[in-house]
């Protein structure tokens, strides 16, 4: 019997409770759900690729259904079809992020017309959630537990306090 295998790629620096919506209703749509850790030369991320997967593997432990978290450093067309994949998933927040995502996924499907992209619309609670911004807020000493479980505001804290938090001069 054919499987059907899903890829949700991002940088998850740090993941987030968005991150973990779509991740769980991702892995009911599919047999086996890859998580794809990747470098985005655009962003400097807080964490090493390294530290983001054992972040995401940790968040991820117990969920339902196959997940596995890799890293990956390619074209994400070209990622999906080594992981042999049939669909990419990508969560939804705001309409900026649909011109984007709409945008990305034309030109994945003229590169491999073979894999569908499936957007979830992030619950409306977690919307406004971005890495980029639970970064920036706790950098400047901001509380960050509504975006983040108690793991990743712990690590976050760790990586602030070593990086020197904004605004303490």
């Amino acid at each position: 019997m054919h499987s059907r295998i899903g890829v949700y790629p991002g940088t998850f620096d740090p993941i987030t409770r968005g991150h973990m919506d779509i991740i769980r209703r991702g892995a009911k749509l599919v047999d086996r759900l890859v998580i794809g850790v990747t470098t985005n030369p655009s962003k400097s991320p807080m964490f090493t690729v390294e530290e983001r997967m054992a972040m995401v593997r940790r968040e991820v432990e117990g969920l339902p259904g196959t997940i596995e978290v890799v890293s990956f450093d390619s074209l994400l067309m070209d990622f999906a079809e080594r992981e042999r994949a049939s669909v990419i998933v990508r969560g939804l927040r705001a309409v900026a992020d649909f011109e984007y995502e709409y945008q990305m996924a034309g030109m994945n499907q003229q590169i491999n017309d073979r894999i569908e992209t499936v957007f979830l619309m992030a619950d409306v609670s977690l919307q406004p959630i971005a890495s980029r911004l639970v970064k920036e807020i706790a950098m400047y000493g901001g509380p960050i537990h509504r975006f983040v479980t108690e793991a990743v505001e712990a690590d976050v804290a760790a990586r602030v306090e070593l990086l020197g938090r904004k605004g303490s001069n």
